[in-house]
């Protein structure tokens, strides 16, 4: 069996998403390279990653889409539980996140929130489901 060890995403500038995810949602910086072109966040049994646009494309030959904060986001997020989500929908707010639904109160009983980051990656800020 395969163990999901992390997510890495593409992005201009590793050191500013670092310090985005840092003020935003309070994780803390595991190690930035020394050239700034990969990074990793203490996030729990996941790690959430960032490398550099350019590096990315040494390992993509054929190459990808990069996120654009001014185009639709992709059709994939990265998802945050929180004890109060107004409080951290908010804290992601005044650190520089895109609002994109405010948080609201599913059927069952989970309180969803959604924000883009400065690269335009689809976040979810939520509350665990029991």
């Amino acid at each position: 069996m395969a163990n999901f060890a992390y997510t890495i995403l593409y992005v201009r500038d590793v050191t500013a998403t670092i310090e985005f995810y840092e003020s935003a949602f309070g994780f803390q910086r595991k190690f930035i390279t020394p050239d700034g072109d990969y990074g990793e966040l203490i996030t729990g049994k996941t790690t959430l990653s960032f490398a550099r646009t350019e590096l990315a494309k040494t390992n993509i030959p054929e190459g990808f889409t990069e996120s654009d904060p001014a185009a639709k986001p992709f059709a994939f997020e990265i998802g945050f539980t929180v004890g109060n989500v107004e409080e951290a929908f908010q804290k992601a707010l005044n650190a520089g996140a895109t609002l994109v639904s405010k948080p609201k109160t599913k059927p069952w009983g989970q309180v969803v929130s959604y924000v883009r980051d400065l690269n335009g990656f689809l976040v979810e800020i939520c509350t665990a489901v029991d």
